[in-house]
């Protein structure tokens, strides 16, 4: 295998969706419902959340897909800018979360240990 994730893939949707409709209808709906037009979160704001979101469950589909919805939606490069940063900021502080347990769980094994 040369790559493991390419445009290509995209080639695979119908055959996805077709393989687990019912699955597939319930997230295209989910989909449809939260990228909706007439929320009472503007559009762009909608996008640039999807994209903050995109960076760190890091799809490349979704953030090419929701980059090019901001930027028709007018968002900014400044804007997107500093969704990167906001959406690093946001991974790394919850890497210091879960590290807050990772302390108490080596506390409790280290006590169980003793």
């Amino acid at each position: 295998m040369t790559e493991y994730q390419t445009p290509k893939d995209r080639a695979y949707t119908e055959m996805l969706i077709k393989s687990a409709q019912k699955e597939a209808n319930a997230f295209l709906n989910l989909k449809y419902t939260a990228e909706r037009k007439d929320g009472v979160i503007p559009i762009k704001y909608r996008e640039l959340m999807s994209v903050a979101v995109a960076l760190t469950t890091q799809c490349a589909y979704c953030i090419e897909s929701h980059i090019n919805n901001a930027v028709e939606a007018g968002a900014t490069r400044e804007e997107i800018a500093e969704t990167v940063f906001i959406a690093a900021a946001l991974r790394a502080g919850g890497a210091v979360g879960t590290g807050l347990m990772a302390m108490r769980l080596f506390e409790e094994a280290r006590s169980a240990k003793e």
